[in-house]
């Protein structure tokens, strides 16, 4: 089985992309809880107060869901996730301070290795003026109050994380490709993913625009 993982910040566009390399892949889709998370709109009103609980819940059920993603994949040669489990340590990183964070962490230790590795992580790079006009474009309301100062602190982080990062990775600056309503890039973004999911991992680990 290979493992493709599509990651990025809010609104980069990781779930429209992961939709189309598992259509044409036929593969098992697997899509973060993101509208089930009990905490996130009150998060957004009071991130102090509920950042803890918001990063736990995402980090519990992600766990859960990667579990249970094995299972899933007896039927199927290729599963495609629009999340990556280390997102959550991302935002927790910007989020909790102090003894939550200490607390988290400790969790975040204890589960990881449980968790497997993609064979191909892709990144979708993105600017905050790109990711608001996609936020806005999706209507999300507990979205719509998100300010480009923490998109700009969130891609950072990403970016951070993503220059240290040890496995196939394959970066895409977002900007570059409208793979939803150009048919064009569509074709050409997702060839350049398939042949590098199933090109030799050591090859993997390059930029493309």
């Amino acid at each position: 089985m290979s493992f493709i993982a599509v990651e990025g910040p809010i609104g980069a566009g990781k779930t429209s992309l992961s939709r189309l390399l598992a259509e044409s892949l036929g593969a098992q889709l697997v899509l973060e809880v993101v509208e089930e998370n009990p905490f996130l709109a009150p998060f957004y009103r009071d991130p102090e107060r509920y950042a803890f609980s918001a990063q736990t819940f995402f980090l519990l059920s992600r766990f859960k869901q990667v579990q249970e993603m094995r299972q899933g994949s007896l039927f199927f040669t290729h599963t495609v996730a629009d999340y990556l489990f280390d997102k959550d340590v991302i935002f927790a990183s910007l989020n909790l301070r102090g003894d939550e964070w200490r607390l988290y962490e400790e969790l975040y230790t204890q589960l990881r290795p449980k968790l497997p590795e993609p064979d191909l992580t892709v990144y979708l790079r993105a600017t905050p003026d790109l990711l608001l006009e996609r936020i806005a474009k999706r209507a999300r309301p507990f979205e719509q109050d998100l300010e480009a100062a923490y998109l700009q602190a969130l891609g950072e982080a990403y970016d951070r994380y993503f220059e240290r990062y040890a496995g196939p990775l394959c970066v895409i600056e977002a900007r570059e490709y409208d793979f939803v309503e150009n048919a064009r890039d569509r074709e050409r973004l997702l060839g350049l993913l398939l042949g590098r999911a199933q090109s030799d991992p050591e090859r993997a680990q390059q930029r493309a625009v």
